[in-house]
Order: structure tokens, then C-alpha cells, then sequence
């Protein structure tokens, strides 16, 4: 029987869409998983799954290129005050990618905070992804204690 996700995975799902292999646009995925499971081993794990046939296609190596994290929360839960404040470049350029959305920039900051400012999110940090060329985006993987673990990818060209 499929566990039912919580509402902060329905609301991200409700701007994001629900898990996909379309490799371009935005999907969230949601997994409980053990706290002691690597963080950046799952968002990976994620970010090869979004992409599908295409990492085969055009190769690991072309998207790894651009795949790094560029932040990670020391002290704080204020997702949207946390993402607009990266500094890198590539990353930066990525931003509107999750803000201007269906629904718009006020609902998505609102299903991002449900998801990742609760004080129960211990781990979290964004990535920086594409395929150095057309394809470019964000992922964000955020933990809570329990070992919910939420995903977002945006990729898109």
C-alpha cells in the first residue's frame, strides 16, 4: 500500500509536479529514509532518475558538469531569504526557475517554506545542476529528523 505524502509534499507537488523521468521543467520527490543516509548521495540519486533516458544519452560526464553544491544551511530556516542570497553565478541565473512558476512566485515561496523551514528540517542544502550547455537549474534536498526527505529539480534550458 502507497503511503500517503504529507501536505508539504502536496503543496510542493501542486507547483512542481509529482515525480517525473522528463528531464526537463520540475518535479519534487519524496522519500523516508534513514538519518544516517547521505544527503547529497540522495539528491543525486534524484537528479539521475529527473533526467532518465537523457544521462545515458548524452552522458554522466556532460551532466556532472555543472552539478555542485552551492549552499548548504548552517543556522536559520527562511528557504526563500536562503536561496536568493546564493552567490554563485550559475546558480544565481537559475533562481527565477523556482519562483516563476504556474501558480506563481507567492504560492511557490509559501509551499518551499512549508517544506523546508519547519524546525524539524536538519539537513539541507542546494545544488546547481545542467548540462553545460542548454540545460540548466537548481535541485534543493532538504532531511527532517525523521528521515522525510523532499526533493525539487528545476532544469530546464
Amino acid at each position: 500500500m502507497k503511503q500517503s505524502s504529507p501536505d508539504y509534499v502536496i503543496a510542493l507537488e501542486n507547483i512542481y509536479g509529482p515525480p517525473s523521468q522528463a528531464g526537463f521543467g520540475s518535479a519534487v520527490f519524496y522519500e523516508k529514509l534513514s538519518p544516517k543516509t547521505e544527503l547529497t548521495a540522495t539528491a543525486l540519486k534524484y537528479y539521475r532518475y529527473f533526467v532518465g533516458e537523457l544521462w545515458a544519452r548524452y552522458g554522466e560526464t556532460r551532466w556532472m558538469s555543472q552539478w555542485k553544491e552551492v549552499y548548504t544551511r548552517k543556522a536559520g530556516a527562511d528557504i526563500v531569504r536562503e536561496i536568493s542570497a546564493i552567490t554563485d553565478g550559475a546558480a544565481r541565473q537559475s533562481l527565477p526557475l523556482l519562483f516563476e512558476v504556474n501558480e506563481g512566485a507567492q504560492s511557490a515561496e509559501q509551499a518551499l517554506s512549508m517544506a523546508y523551514d519547519d524546525v524539524s528540517v536538519t539537513k539541507l542544502s542546494v545544488y546547481n545542476l545542467g548540462d553545460g550547455g542548454a540545460m540548466s537549474g537548481l535541485l534543493i534536498a532538504g532531511r527532517r529528523q525523521n528521515g522525510e526527505t523532499v526533493i525539487v529539480v528545476c532544469l530546464l534550458d
